[in-house]
């Protein structure tokens, strides 16, 4: 037996992994050194590509003018691997919160050059140390490659210079748009608004490329100052502002799309802490159409010579600079806020709701958020994003809810300007679509102008009429049709009613119809009594549960036919506490207390009975989803019917949810389809219910209410409040 100790001797190799295998891209190298700068305090960042006259290699330097290294940091940090040196000291001297936290961003040298060669200026001492990283792919293990360290007095400024050395071939590997993708990276890199804001200190990167390209007619054969895409201050509309961690806020909306308008403030609330810290936003969306491209261009969307872009220009911006990026201490979380990467779902959500809902290439923006111990906001290893945790759900949540706030804006003012797609009423627009009124007048006229003979005129004017006999009866069937579809669409709204009530009978069926075998096994080998008894035990149990499904589908049927019958009369109270018996296991799970009350019993209509739940349907569904979604502590609906002679004077329903936004109800695009505040909603139940209820020769309002929700149904000529 041997006993002894031994260590954990890393291979060489090690190293390549962290540098090679841990950061993402190339572009990401070249953004680890960057940030590297940005903790040396210095006010700004030069990376330099440039390739000699023989073309025989590539050089990459990356150069600041921050404070520098020592000789001591060089040895015992900088050539330390993972030191926790920046995690611990989280501020730089000059009171920069640190962008390094792993220690291993300076080993991205490891994927753009061959060999490193560092001098670095700290304390009248320049110190220079070369790597040659192909040494430790040949060395066994990590500690056997020897590094030379140099130190010499010198009177240059503090600062630190970054050398790469690449062989020719990586030439060819920065060609064909590369650099393009790493300018737009670097303009990515830092916010916006940090970029502008004159309380944050300067820090500036400069793009340099000498020689890179044979001849001078290319552009990067120059230096040029990264700044952040020049489309930003020319949106259409923009929310911004903070949400407390206790997830509370306030938000100001802007439309630069309208004239003479003010900035709206918005307070916002989660009734809830954010789960994630403190988060600072700032999103603005552009339209698409040819003239707000045109519009986005005349506000000023100019080329560096200042010569205003074209549309195919001005759409290509768009397409490159969109998305909203996740910023930390300033600086962007890759792949967060790439064009390609939509990690809010908005595409997805624009697929369903295209009206209503914004997309990708749509927006730009950016979520300021705190460090990982205040926000739970986990970076991945390979600066690759943020963790998928609990506290990266929620800052998809809220900053979903906020864009959607923002979606709301948008769609009231286009429904305004003309903007939008007009909307149509499915009933009254087949009535005007096959009413020949205005065709038989003008033959009519055009008959006697023309001196056809009264008997002629008549028989031309028989034929219309039986033509307009046909296409009303035709008109007819596709309004039944129409009923029908709106009615199966709203049975889909709460399909996961069914699926929760079924399920539980289903279980019972499929898990007992096996032991009523075996139970019928053994009555027929021994006519044992004991069988007998567990037998009709699971007979009664598939009788209640048969009940169940009785009930399900009894409650759900005026949903689900599959034809419509003729209009009759029908007891409304009956109805209504048919749709609310629909969602019997939702109320009593989320603990809601419903009334229903009306000053007689018995109110008939004459009608589709099949309208008045999908009208109650979609009025409850959306009462559960609201008043669970905002978390609220008494949880009501209350319906009440007034009537005279047993006939409905109106029904007022209210519940004790958030309520709807008055400046919403008073242009009415509640009631628009399309339109919809649910995070990932179709904007169909409302408009469905509305329509239900013009069938019926009622129209369904809301009104503004300090409790919550607040709609009235009543007869098309009763009077309204």
């Amino acid at each position: 037996m041997e006993d002894d100790s031994h260590r954990i001797r890393p291979a060489g190799r090690h190293l390549l992994t962290i540098g090679r295998d841990l950061i993402q891209d190339h572009y990401a190298a070249v953004i680890e050194l960057v940030k590297n700068a940005y903790d040396a305090d210095s006010p700004d960042v030069t990376i330099s590509f440039s390739v000699p006259e023989k073309r025989d290699r590539l050089i990459i330097t990356v150069e600041d003018s921050g404070h520098g290294m020592t000789r001591d940091t060089v040895i015992n940090k900088w050539l330390v691997p993972s030191t926790d040196d920046k995690l611990k000291r989280k501020a730089s001297p000059g009171g920069r919160t640190m962008q390094g936290r792993k220690g291993i961003g300076r080993y991205a040298a490891a994927l753009l050059g061959a060999d490193l060669s560092m001098e670095t200026v700290a304390e009248g001492n320049e110190t220079t140390v070369v790597v040659q990283w192909d040494l430790f792919e040949k060395a066994e293990y990590l500690d056997d490659v020897e590094i030379l360290v140099e130190t010499r007095p010198t009177a240059a400024s503090n600062g630190t210079k970054l050398t790469m050395t690449a062989p020719s071939e990586v030439i060819e590997l920065w060609q064909d748009g590369e650099l393009d993708t790493l300018e737009y990276e670097l303009k990515k890199l830092i916010s916006p608004v940090e970029y502008h804001s004159e309380n944050t200190q300067s820090f500036v990167i400069h793009l340099k490329c000498d020689n890179f390209w044979e001849g001078d007619d290319k552009e990067y054969n120059q230096d040029k100052e990264i700044e952040p895409f020049p489309i930003f201050d020319l949106y259409d509309y923009r929310i911004s502002g903070s949400i407390n961690s206790d997830g509370t806020g306030k938000l100001t909306f802007s439309n630069q799309k309208a004239k003479n308008t003010l900035d709206e403030s918005m307070e916002f609330d989660l009734d809830q802490s954010t789960g994630c810290g403190i988060l600072k936003l700032d999103i603005r969306v552009y339209d698409r159409e040819p003239d707000a491209i045109d519009a986005i261009i005349k506000r000023g969307l100019t080329d560096p010579y200042g010569n205003y872009v074209g549309k195919l220009e001005a759409r290509r911006l768009l397409d490159r600079s969109n998305g909203i990026g996740v910023y930390r201490n300033g600086f962007r979380i890759r792949p967060l806020g790439d064009a390609d990467f939509d990690w809010l779902k908005l595409n997805e959500q624009r697929v369903q709701n295209p009206s209503m809902r914004i997309g990708s290439n749509q927006v730009i923006g950016y979520v300021q958020i705190q460090s990982e111990e205040l926000s739970g906001l986990e970076e991945k290893s390979a600066r690759d994003g943020l963790k998928d945790n609990g506290a990266y759900k929620r800052l998809r949540a809220i900053t979903g809810e906020i864009i959607s706030s923002l979606e709301t804006k948008r769609f009231e003012y286009r429904k305004k300007a003309g903007l939008s797609r007009k909307t149509l009423k499915v009933e009254r627009e087949f009535e005007r679509l096959f009413s020949f009124e205005e065709i038989k007048e003008s033959v009519r006229k055009t008959l006697n102008k023309g001196g056809v003979d009264k008997n002629t005129s008549n028989q031309v004017l028989a034929l219309l009429d039986e033509k307009e006999k046909e296409s009303n009866k035709l008109s007819e069937d596709i309004k039944q049709t129409v009923a029908i579809y709106q009615g199966q669409a709203t049975l889909g709204k709460i399909v996961k009613v069914v699926l929760h009530e079924g399920r539980k009978p289903l279980g019972f069926f499929t898990n007992q119809i096996k032991n009523f075998g075996y139970w019928a096994g053994v009555l027929a080998e021994k006519n044992d009594r004991e069988a007998l008894d567990e037998m009709k035990t699971i007979m009664r149990g598939m009788s209640d549960n048969s009940q169940i499904f009785v009930s399900l589908f009894k409650r759900i049927d005026p949903l689900a036919s599959g034809r419509r019958a003729n209009r009759k009369d029908f007891d409304l109270l009956h109805e209504i506490r048919g749709s609310v018996s629909v969602f019997d296991h939702e109320i009593k799970e989320s603990k809601v207390t419903v009334n229903i009350a009306a000053d007689n019993e018995l109110v008939t209509m004459f009608g589709w009975n099949q309208d008045i739940y999908i009208i109650l349907t979609n009025l409850i569904d959306n009462s559960l989803f609201w008043m669970d979604h905002k978390d609220i502590q008494e949880k009501w609906i209350d319906i009440q019917i007034e009537s005279e002679d047993g006939k409905l004077i109106h029904m007022d329903y209210r519940d004790s949810g958030p309520g709807i936004e008055e400046s919403l109800i008073n242009n009415g695009v509640i009631f628009d389809p399309e339109f919809s505040t649910k995070p990932e909603g179709t904007g169909l139940g409302l408009a469905i219910a509305g329509e239900a209820a013009a069938r019926n020769g009622l129209m369904l309002k809301a009104f503004s209410s300090e409790t919550g929700a607040y709609f009235r149904m009543q007869p098309e000529e009763g009077d309204e409040e």
